[in-house]
């Protein structure tokens, strides 16, 4: 054993063995329950979910989370052949199409376009948002918690935005895929920055093992997740890809900043800052690509586009300033963002 094994997590970023999540209900219980079920397969049904709930909700998000899991890392004992099961596939269906909904209708109006990426470009003088909060008043705890969250997406990055490559074609396609060679660390799997996310967990305290935290995140954190992977599976919804892409890279490198700061202030030392330092000087590049090279090289493919990539960024800031708005207010409340707290100093 390379010392990397403990209590069956694989601690190397993006590997998992440990225990799966607890149902939040009775639509997350249904996709558990298929590691009882074994392969798919005559006589071997999903449970009746019951009632649906509300697609905010902590059930709905986690079912959708887990279904999404089966077309990326897998659930454990789970078996592969559900990932095209037709029965699994309705099930997840019936879970998206109420939450695309809820996002279309608090997306709107939609922007142009134009306004939409200008307003991503432009740093408000009084921004207010989690990497504000933790470079102005931020503890070591509110820290642990903000990469608790984001681990669920960091410790995959960029993994749901490769399912964009095969269905963008010509010059967009090849600046999308040197922004994503950059995502994997251009060849070099240390400098990865899921492998990078992984550092900064071990700095700050915290289990690097991928799903490590499933059962502590609740359903903003998961919904941002959600919707990536919700866009990077469905063609129609590849242009709204590109905006929740473009959404990341454009906005990152400020962001990133702070958050650096912040960490640094909160005792992060050199692997405990490096992932965000590296995001500022890469996203300054990325989103010079991701607008030149992306966007507008696929506006010129197909101008009727436009309206989906303004989508895309629409949606990306409704689940984004939900996310925002659950932390800060826990925070600002003095309670913890997570479902449980972490244990002081441990993980």
């Amino acid at each position: 054993m390379d010392g990397r094994l403990r209590d069956g997590v694989d601690r190397r970023a993006g590997l998992a063995t440990g225990a799966p999540p607890s149902p939040r209900g009775p639509l997350s219980a249904a996709v558990l329950g298929l590691a009882a079920a074994g392969p798919p397969g005559a006589g071997r049904l999903l449970a009746p979910p019951g009632p649906f709930t509300h697609p905010w909700s902590e059930d709905h998000q986690l079912a959708l989370y887990l279904c999404y899991e089966l077309h990326d890392r897998g659930l454990p004992g789970v078996a592969d052949g559900w990932e095209w099961e037709p029965e699994l596939l309705s099930l997840r269906r019936s879970l998206e199409r109420p939450f695309l909904a809820e996002v279309r209708a608090e997306a709107e109006p939609v922007a142009p376009l134009g306004e939409a990426l200008e307003r991503l470009l432009t740093e408000p003088p009084d921004g207010t948002g989690p990497s504000h909060f933790l470079l102005a008043e931020g503890e070591l705890g509110h820290a642990r918690e903000y990469l608790v969250h984001r681990s669920l997406y960091h410790l995959k990055e960029a993994d749901p935005q490769l399912w964009m490559l095969p269905r963008i074609h010509g010059p967009a396609q090849a600046a999308l895929m040197a922004i994503l060679f950059d995502e994997y660390g251009a060849g070099r799997p240390e400098r990865a920055h899921a492998e990078l996310f992984a550092r900064m967990m071990t700095a700050f305290g915290l289990e690097p093992g991928y799903r490590h935290y499933l059962d502590l995140v609740p359903a903003p954190g998961l919904a941002v997740v959600n919707l990536m992977m919700l866009f990077g599976l469905h063609r129609e919804l590849r242009c709204a890809a590109v905006g929740q892409f473009a959404t990341i890279e454009i906005t990152s490198s400020p962001g990133s900043a702070r958050l650096a700061s912040a960490l640094e202030r909160l005792g992060g030392g050199p692997d405990g800052t490096l992932f965000y330092r590296e995001h500022v000087e890469a996203d300054a590049v990325h989103e010079q690509l991701v607008r030149r090279g992306v966007i507008e090289e696929l506006i010129a493919a197909e101008p009727a586009a436009a309206r989906d990539v303004a989508f895309g960024i629409a949606a990306t800031e409704v689940v984004d300033g939900r996310f925002a708005d659950h932390l800060l207010g826990c925070w600002r409340a003095g309670r913890t963002s997570l479902r449980s707290p972490l244990p002081d100093g441990a993980v």
